[in-house]
């Protein structure tokens, strides 16, 4: 792809984002990604040849970034507590950074095999990371205390884009009581 198609790629990506979590992906319309990124239709169809590739296509475009930023996090911390404090702050701040665009994940194409296939490569690699940081502590059991790490910060998400007075700082307080609840409970485990 030269220059100009990688540029004009992006720009469709960025706009069907905004659109995709703006009305879903049922609610969508091609016509209303191509008047969002300013191309013809036809357009579109040279660089995605359905809504569901291009759904796809933004879908992994914003869980490559968010893997790579959490690997960088996690590479850049010192120490169990810091690494679990970057895991959940990346983990909340990705959803608060997408308040406006909740119906990317709850208006999905559900019954779309490859994004099912994609969502469990995703997630897949998620929990790797954070079993990674939790085998690093001598956890005995990590990929048992990653998948419960995670369900906890997921279910803090759900405050995040449903609460429209959710803060800033009320993040920062999440973050900080889910580290102290997690460390705390696991204790006993690392002592012994």
């Amino acid at each position: 792809m030269s220059g100009a198609q990688r540029e004009k790629h992006e720009s469709i990506l960025d706009a069907a984002f905004e659109v995709f979590g703006k009305k879903g992906f049922y609610d969508t319309k091609i016509s209303d990604i191509t008047e969002h990124a300013g191309i013809a239709k036809g357009t579109m169809y040279l660089y995605f040849k359905s809504k569901e590739e291009l759904f796809a296509a933004v879908t992994r475009r914003d869980w490559e970034t968010f893997l790579r930023e959490l690997n960088y996090q996690i590479k850049h911390a010192d120490g169990l507590r810091d690494k679990l404090q970057k895991v959940a702050k990346h983990h909340l701040e990705y959803y608060y950074e997408r308040k406006a665009h909740t119906k990317l994940f709850f208006h999905a194409p559900n019954n779309d095999p490859e994004l099912m296939q994609m969502m469990h490569g995703f997630l897949t690699r998620y929990m790797a990371a954070v079993r990674e940081v939790l085998e690093e502590s001598g956890m005995s059991d990590p990929d048992f205390y990653a998948k419960a790490y995670i369900g906890m910060l997921d279910r803090l998400k759900m405050d995040i884009l449903f609460e429209g007075d959710f803060t800033r700082e009320a993040l920062e307080k999440r973050v900080q009581q889910t580290v102290r609840l997690f460390l705390q409970g696991i204790e006993k485990e690392l002592s012994e």
